[in-house]
């Protein structure tokens, strides 16, 4: 029922809110029968599953994809090496920008209007999105510069959805569709409205379905006159997630509390070093945003130290409250206070909603400028990245400070660098702008640090400043002598505290990154 061609808008986080079962059923069709063929793809988020078959990994078959428009492809292999080859045109934009999207076209409105992507790759006057060359030769614009009341604004254009396929867990016979287990609510209704108003037609995925008016009013997620097909999915392709070996995990969904302290701590190792210097710039009373790797382990770290209850955690899913979920389960919280839909929690986000927001960088420039989105040749995407960080108060990121085979050694209080990471994460020029420094500065006037196990910058109006080292770091060996450009370096350079690198084990161990 999926037209050849047509524009097919697909809900899920990582691997919440999936319809596995419906887009299992599209790639064998495909491959028995050549059809869905050539869709354009959109999404929200990035649908990785479990990082490997699933998600958008199942359109990683040559022709079955027209044209990807998405926000994230961290976990989409097989999708991404088709983009890679250009077997098609990709356009990768801010995660908060597809979230409201879907409401501009239920509304009829003519797209998005917003300074989010400014001065990025997002930016027409830079890439305006476009990661491939299969995009670049297409001619389409899905950005435009757009002055107003004499500021910059960037504009994305509204466009027709001809499906909408989501997931719900009830649905009764009139088609109405409750998510009581699902751990984030995300935007199945902007979703189906889209499609209805654009004439286009909504597929769900439920695991039951019960009686007419059984559920109640203010648990139906899409009312019934928006849905077309039910889909049912009782087996492993109905799970509320993929990050567990149970297929669904009541704290996530607020059905259920778990004792804090029964909560897995963060391992021991460089990471929770950058995560426990990071969690030190978090005040209380703080809403804060963590992204996925070290940062979020932060929420963990905060729960160990007893200060968890003192900050408010969010996710860009919807959640608010709680410690964060890590790996596959970044997205869902355990103990959530609240959670709202992804449309509604970029509002606040974009608004300047949070007071401090931690993130993973791959690379960084002196001029303060960050790297997550394409790096080595690979394309991952900004995901949220570029809507956090360009509107949250304080902004963090971190990372180890070399990457490859790093292996480093903790002893009485000190770092010492075993054997040096192959790849330098501070260069001349990063490979593609996920966020801008010089835009910090100028528009935002935010607080930029980068943290990594033996150093820690500030962003000034003269670039990045060395702030600390770690205790028995060699300043020009380990430090200048592995970056492609040369920092400032503070009057005040301090050491990192040596209760960082303290060890509750009564031997050394040798960390690897």
């Amino acid at each position: 029922m999926i037209p050849d061609g047509g524009t097919v808008a697909l809900s899920g986080f990582i691997g919440f809110g999936l319809a596995e079962e419906i887009l299992c059923a599209m790639e064998e069709s495909f491959q028995t029968k050549g059809h869905p063929r050539g869709i354009n793809l959109v999404s929200v988020a990035g649908l990785g599953g479990d990082g490997k078959t699933r998600g958008f990994n199942h359109f990683g078959r040559k022709g079955m994809v027209g044209r990807l428009y998405a926000s994230n492809l961290s976990m989409a292999g097989r999708l991404a090496e088709l983009i890679q080859k250009d077997a098609f045109p990709a356009y990768l934009v801010p995660q908060g920008v597809l979230a409201q999207m879907f409401r501009a076209i239920a509304g009829g409105k003519p797209g998005v209007v917003t300074q989010v992507g400014l001065h990025t790759f997002v930016d027409p006057r830079v890439d305006g999105a476009k990661v491939n060359d299969a995009a670049k030769s297409q001619g389409d614009e899905v950005v435009q510069l757009l002055p107003l009341n004499g500021k910059e604004y960037l504009f994305y254009p509204a466009f027709p959805v001809n499906a909408a396929v989501i997931k719900g867990n009830t649905a009764d016979e009139d088609g109405n569709i409750s998510c009581e287990k699902e751990a984030l609510s995300l935007e199945q209704y902007e979703m189906a409205a889209a499609a209805k108003n654009s004439g286009g037609i909504v597929i769900a995925q439920v695991e039951q379905i019960v009686e007419s008016g059984s559920i109640h009013p203010k648990k139906v997620v899409v009312p019934g006159n928006m849905v077309d097909y039910l889909v049912l999915a009782t087996g492993e392709n109905g799970r509320q997630q993929f990050a567990l070996n149970q297929p669904y995990e009541p704290s996530w969904s607020g059905d259920a509390k778990t004792q804090l302290d029964q909560i897995q701590p963060m391992e021991e190792g460089i990471r929770k070093i950058i995560a426990r210097r990071a969690a030190e710039e978090i005040r209380d009373g703080d809403f804060v945003n963590l992204g996925i790797g070290i940062p979020d382990g932060i929420s963990r770290v905060l729960n160990e130290e007893g200060r968890i209850d003192s900050v408010t955690m969010s996710v860009e899913s919807g959640v608010i409250g709680g410690v964060s979920a890590p790996g596959l389960g970044t997205g869902a919280a355990y103990n959530p206070q609240a959670i709202i839909r992804q449309p509604d929690m970029f509002d606040f986000y974009d608004g300047g909603g949070i007071d401090f927001a931690c993130l993973g960088g791959a690379q960084f420039d002196r001029n303060g400028n960050v790297n997550v989105s394409k790096f080595n040749g690979k394309v991952t995407g900004p995901g949220g990245f570029i809507n956090i960080t360009q509107n949250a108060k304080r902004v963090c990121f971190v990372g180890t400070f070399t990457a490859g085979n790093l292996e480093v050694e903790i002893a009485e209080g000190k770092l010492q660098i075993v054997r040096e990471g192959s790849i330098k994460k501070f260069v001349r020029q990063v490979e593609q702008i996920t966020f801008s420094g010089e835009y910090s500065l100028e528009e935002s006037k935010q607080q930029v640090l980068i943290i990594t196990e033996r150093a820690v910058f500030e962003l000034t109006k003269g670039g990045l400043q060395l702030l600390e080292i770690a205790p028995g770091i060699d300043l020009k060996k380990d430090v200048l002598d592995q970056m492609e450009f040369e920092p400032m370096i503070s009057k005040e350079l301090r050491f990192m505290k040596t209760e960082l690198f303290q060890k509750k084990q009564k031997y050394c161990t040798t960390w690897k990154n």
